[in-house]
């Protein structure tokens, strides 16, 4: 094996962290937002008609298997690849948008216990890849078992982050763009934690991911519910083209590098 080799081998196979990552991360979840209410609320919802909830099943189980495809061709890279990555945080983002959906609206189990249950999920995975691999730090995201433990993390904390968003946005009546500056501003909060305390970087960032997910939620729902219910009335399948195509002109225009050596 080449020292070029031996070099591209220790670097993570996600991006490094920058403003433009935390963009293109929010564009994301919005898109999630649009892209999976489009699928469950205007396509399958128009087909389905009834109140069963089958939109959103059939909905988690599509995005699903588009998930589990992207997150197997991105193991199987042999380095970063900024589009095949940025293709599974959006299918994570649908398939969290319609689960949540699922869980909270039709199963039954309410926001307040769909998010008790997610938060569990995510910390415990984070636990678990902790005890496994010894770190929880994105530049450590370089072999096929760290992407395993990476991706679950992040399927649970975008279906976590879709639950508080409806959560915190059908309640009080804080509305979509209220909800959106109160993640906003705990987003700005953890922004600060990070650049003025010795917190975990690490541990900061998983928080940092996970309210950029309801931050975008928010954002989505402003963009696509209706009139009535505080939103713009745009439609699903405008906005989610229109987000997609912002998302991949800020790929190209701005050039992602893989995150620093693991150590």
């Amino acid at each position: 094996m080449t020292a070029t080799e031996r070099r591209s081998e220790l670097l993570a196979k996600v991006p490094e962290v920058t403003l433009i990552f935390w963009v293109i991360k929010i564009l994301a979840t919005t898109l999630g937002e649009t892209g999976g209410d489009a699928v469950t609320m205007s396509w399958l919802g128009e087909t389905t008609a009834d109140a069963t909830g089958s939109g959103y099943l059939i909905g988690t189980a599509i995005f699903g298997v588009i998930f589990l495809a992207a997150v197997f061709v991105q193991i199987s890279a042999k380095r970063f690849r900024p589009f095949l990555y940025w293709l599974t945080i959006v299918a994570t983002t649908t398939v969290g948008t319609t689960l949540a959906d699922y869980c909270d609206r039709s199963l039954g189990i309410g926001y307040a216990g769909g998010s008790t249950i997610l938060l569990i999920c995510v910390l415990g995975s984070l636990v678990i890849w902790r005890w496994s691999t010894g770190s929880i730090s994105i530049e450590t995201v370089n072999r096929p078992k760290v992407e395993l433990f990476y991706w679950v993390t992040i399927m649970f904390s975008q279906t976590l982050g879709t639950a508080l968003g409806d959560w915190v946005a059908d309640t009080n009546d804080t509305g979509y763009l209220g909800a959106a500056a109160v993640f906003g501003g705990l987003l700005i909060l953890t922004a600060l934690l990070y650049y003025f305390t010795t917190l975990s970087r690490a541990v900061l960032f998983w928080a940092a991911f996970i309210l950029t997910r309801p931050l975008g939620a928010g954002i989505g729902d402003f963009l696509d519910k209706p009139f009535a219910d505080g939103g713009l009335a745009l439609s699903r399948y405008t906005a989610s083209l229109t987000l997609l195509g912002v998302m991949i002109v800020l790929i190209v225009v701005f050039p992602q590098r893989p995150a620093g050596k693991a150590h």
